[in-house]
């Protein structure tokens, strides 16, 4: 199951290569995934299934009982081949369904293949958190395929919509599933719908189950959420033929049926879920006989067959599951091949307008008997298999409790709609003479939906098998086939299920006939005419509500947000001051163990910090506060050496130079001087508040060691260190050993933090060519005034005198210094760099590799490694950089963060968990022993995200930078 699961998220990662190759054609490759999920399927038997699900089960995160379970019992299997039949067969359909010209059609091809492998872990998932992850992902995924025409505002829309309305109610499954989980004491679906905890009733299992239902109520858009689903008709005809048919809308439904029975326990809550099924049944219905485009008629249509599944499914019996699930089957097997045929006729026709389209049928024989075989399988036309799951559910309706009467006559009251609306669509634009001018299609492309059309037929003579599938998902290995329900193609005595869908037909066929009269009361009576129609759209009233979220966050923003970094800071710190100094008070007698020095030396590191810090606050130019600041941030590192700590030391200087750096580059593009100086009272005020700030947190932290109960961990991380990682560096060790999701975490940060740097401050591409100095002309010159009579000629004229040593490298120190305009240069700064490059770069490498058993890591390493070039750039210009690292920052990023995965990933393929670590020790010639750990590789992960961030900031906030500047000195 898991490698079914994995091997449509990698043909999703294959799939735009593919379709660069082959375009359209690399959906036939692409369909032998779902094909080859679809035939290991088959063989299972579904009864074997019944007595013992096949289960697989691999550890994620057991510290919170969750793991990657699958399972595969009836009703996952039933799902299983929807999902991956159909799929298989949509993956056909767009290989002749999209033209070459199609946009972005490799992205398409790799987000539906992995809608498709999500929809798949779905139903397949037995473990809570699991199934909400897989849940999100098709919602992720919907978004994206919604939304492929990305320069047309419904699609957009329509995907805006979608996302919000089913990510809320995700967050409410996410919740429900938590709360289930934490009561069962097992995040195992399996266990949790056999846990004692909930054979009574409780307050807490009512609130989980409703939370769970709004998750599917959203996702399977029922009322009043249903607006999103007819909006989704912007994406492309297979995307809505697989999402109405196969995915999405059916995970709602799957998530009745599979917590059905928790459900059934609740009988409120299983009158409301089929109240609201018949409702929306009845709404969808209602709207589908208006429409005029045969696409949003089938779609509303959607609605209103969803509505109809989830009536039966909320009643949560046995029978009621056993009629659900066939209904299901049966509206996967006909609203395929419907809207394959809508979409066949768009391309032929370029229109889906039912007012202009007739004749198809002569033109289309073919799509026509496609679309008449489902349609009347849609309106339940005996002997097709519709009409035999409706009458098991309208058996399940009238033998079932007494409200379940009233449930039944609203469901017949939607199936003649159902009716009415199917025979519009058929008979609107099949009959009757040939029609416009239209495009042949092929027969291939004619044949594909008839392919699951056959399937609906095929499932009349194999009704006997599937109402033994049925029972086994209803009631298990120990039910016997009848007990819960019946699948009769031709009945056998007349019943009120047969009068009821008698009635329906009839009353259909002539609400049809008289759809004239019958458009003209819709007219009538709706309330979009009448000013209570805001009030009665669903997605009128979602678009206000949005708007009106938007405006409320306007308006708290400009509320709390005064634009005043003074004010935004002081009610910080004020509240913080506040709120622990309260804590404080209560806290008791201060600590008694406290020690305000171990050595002298400590009061002058102290002094000079303070110092710092009161001369930055008290600076009018912005460089010296700024070279204060960093004055602290080394006063701290002295401080860690002195206490210990080494690697916290090197990696607190590395990162307060690095931040000089980034300050003064900043300070570029700033005044020189602070602006005006605050009124008096301003400054006591800012005054008293970062006194009291400071004085809380101290007492804060003297509190919290004071408090200190349990022994310090420290001796025993050491040793600790050097038994789990092989390491004697126990802070290298818990980096990148014990702790590496952190690291793994932060590292991720850095990246995001990278690409915001990118993409913010300049809106550039990183893809820009690398300009090195073997490139420029020979008299470019950056930086040079345009004219300076201060300036002695013979330093204008530097160069002039070195012809002899032309191409000697020796002629410079540094490769690009040539590009600096020669008042610009420093030689000094020059030689200094050639010197120190290379052995920082040294030293980067040594801390790198160092790490594991002595001061240093990939970050601190990375550090140098960035200062390193920060010096080539401050000494040489932008050209100068490139020469350094003549690189794409985003490469080192990319590089960087695929090591660190593949650290976590490959321990998996040698049946380890993720992030083991492996020691290899050696001998070599001269060296001797060498040891080296799987962390090292990490570590160079972390290593080139550090030094790509370090290049990330010199080429936005230093080469951009100097591009302004230049360009203002030149327009001057």
């Amino acid at each position: 199951m898991i490698i079914a699961i994995a091997a449509h998220f990698a043909m999703a990662f294959i799939a735009p290569l593919l379709v660069k190759w082959w375009r359209q054609k690399a959906f036939l490759p692409i369909a032998l995934i779902p094909a080859a999920t679809a035939a290991y399927l088959l063989p299972h038997s579904p009864a074997a299934l019944a007595e013992t699900p096949a289960v697989e089960t691999y550890p994620w995160i057991p510290q919170f009982g969750i793991t990657l379970s699958f399972a595969l019992d009836p009703l996952a299997w039933l799902f299983v081949l929807i999902v991956s039949g159909i799929g298989t067969v949509i993956m056909l359909y767009c290989s002749r369904y999209f033209k070459e010209t199609e946009p972005s059609l490799a992205r398409f091809a790799g987000v539906f293949t992995a809608f498709s492998g999500a929809m798949l872990g779905l139903v397949l998932a037995d473990d809570a958190m699991m199934l909400f992850v897989f849940w999100e992902l098709t919602t992720v995924f919907s978004y994206l395929l919604i939304g492929h025409y990305v320069t047309k505002q419904a699609s957009r829309r329509a995907a805006i919509n979608a996302l919000i309305s089913t990510t809320a109610g995700g967050l409410a499954l996410m919740v429900g599933l938590i709360m289930l989980g934490v009561e069962a004491g097992s995040m195992r679906i399996s266990e949790i719908l056999t846990s004692p905890a909930f054979a009574a009733v409780s307050p807490y299992l009512v609130v989980a189950l409703v939370l769970v239902l709004i998750g599917a109520a959203t996702k399977s858009a029922l009322a009043p959420g249903h607006f999103w689903l007819p909006g989704a008709m912007a994406a492309p005809t297979p995307v809505s033929a697989y999402l109405h048919a196969a995915a999405m809308v059916k995970g709602g439904i799957y998530v009745l049926l599979r917590f059905a029975p928790l459900l059934a326990t609740v009988g409120p809550l299983t009158i409301a879920v089929s109240a609201l099924g018949a409702v929306t049944m009845l709404l969808g219905g209602w709207r589908a006989l208006r429409q005029t485009d045969i696409k949003l008629l089938l779609a509303y249509g959607t609605v209103s067959q969803l509505g109809f599944m989830a009536a039966i499914a909320g009643i949560a019996t046995p029978e009621a599951v056993f009629a659900g699930a066939m209904l299901t089957l049966a509206h996967a097997l006909f609203k395929a091949p419907l809207f394959m045929s809508v979409g066949i006729i768009d391309k032929c026709y370029g229109t889906r307008d039912l007012r202009e389209l007739h004749g198809v049928f002569k033109d289309l024989p073919i799509v026509g008997i496609v679309a008449f075989v489902s349609a009347a399988s849609m309106a339940a036309f005996p002997p097709l298999f519709g009409f035999v799951a409706k009458e098991a559910v309208f058996y399940t309706f009238a033998e079932g409790e007494p409200w379940g009467l009233a449930i039944l006559a609203a469901t017949v009251a939607g199936s003649v709609l159902t009716v009415a609306y199917s025979y519009r669509f058929f008979f609107h634009v099949f009959p009757g003479a040939r029609g416009v001018k239209h495009k042949q299609p092929t027969l291939r492309f004619q044949l594909i939906p008839a392919i699951v059309a056959a399937v609906s037929l095929a499932a009349i003579v194999l009704a006997p098998q599937l109402e033994v599938l049925a029972t086994l998902i209803a009631g298990g290995p120990s039910a016997t086939v009848g007990e819960l329900g019946h699948l009769a193609v031709i009945p056998d005595h007349v019943s009120l299920p047969l009068l009821c869908s008698l009635a329906a037909l009839t009353l259909g066929a002539v609400l049809a006939i008289a759809h004239a009269p019958f458009e003209r009361v819709q007219k009538a009576v709706s309330p979009q005419n009448t000013a209570l129609g805001r009030w009665c759209d669903a997605e009128r009233l979602f678009r206000a509500s949005m708007r009106e979220v938007d405006s409320l966050a306007v308006r708290t923003t400009a509320f709390f947000q005064r634009g005043s970094l003074p004010v935004h800071l002081g009610t910080i710190f004020l509240v913080f001051v506040v709120m622990l100094a309260g804590a404080i008070a209560f806290t008791g007698k201060a600590p008694d163990n406290l020690v305000l020095f171990a050595h002298p030396a400590e009061i002058a590191v102290v002094g000079f910090a303070g110092l710092a810090a009161l001369g930055a606050a008290r600076a009018r130019r912005r460089l010296r506060a700024a070279l204060l600041i960093s004055g602290t941030g080394f006063g701290v590192a002295l401080l860690f050496m002195m206490y210990g700590a080494p690697d916290v030391a090197a990696t607190q200087l590395f990162v307060e130079s690095m931040m000089t750096v980034v300050l003064i580059l900043v300070l570029r593009r700033l005044p020189a001087h602070f602006s005006i100086r605050p009124r008096r009272f301003d400054q006591f005020t800012r005054w008293s508040i970062a006194i009291l700030t400071a004085a809380v947190i101290v007492t804060v932290f003297a509190y919290a060691a004071g408090a200190r109960i349990a022994a310090p961990i420290g001796p025993e991380l050491i040793e600790a260190g050097y038994e789990i990682g092989k390491g004697h560096n126990a802070v290298n060790v818990a980096l990148v050993d014990a702790r590496v999701w952190d690291t793994m975490g932060e590292i991720a940060v850095v990246l995001v933090v990278a690409s915001g740097i990118a993409s913010l401050i300049f809106v550039r591409k990183r893809e820009q060519q690398i300009v090195r100095v073997g490139d420029l002309e020979e008299d470019l010159s950056i930086w040079r005034r345009t004219s300076d009579p201060s300036i002695p000629e013979n330093t204008l004229r530097f160069h002039d005198e070195s012809d002899d040593l032309e191409g000697n490298r020796g002629a410079t120190w540094l490769l690009a210094s040539r590009t600096l305009a020669p008042e610009r240069r420093m030689v000094v700064l020059e030689v200094i760099t050639r010197l120190a490059f290379p052995m920082l770069m040294v030293l980067s490498i040594y801390l790198l590799f160092a790490g594991h058993n002595f001061p240093g890591g990939g970050f601190a390493g990375g550090l140098v490694a960035g200062l390193a070039i920060t010096l080539r750039y401050l000494a040489g210009g932008r050209y100068e950089l490139n020469e350094a690292a003549p690189v794409q920052a985003g490469a080192l990023l990319g590089v960087g963060m695929v090591l660190a995965l593949f650290t976590g990933i490959t321990p998996l393929l040698l049946g380890g968990t993720v992030f083991q670590s492996y020691v290899w020790i050696g001998h070599l010639p001269v060296l001797g022993e060498i040891e080296l750990a799987s962390a090292l590789v990490f570590d160079i992960g972390v290593y080139l995200i550090v030094v790509g961030l370090a290049l990330d900031i010199l080429r936005t906030l230093g080469e951009q930078i100097d591009r302004h500047q230049e360009a203002e000195l030149d327009a001057r």
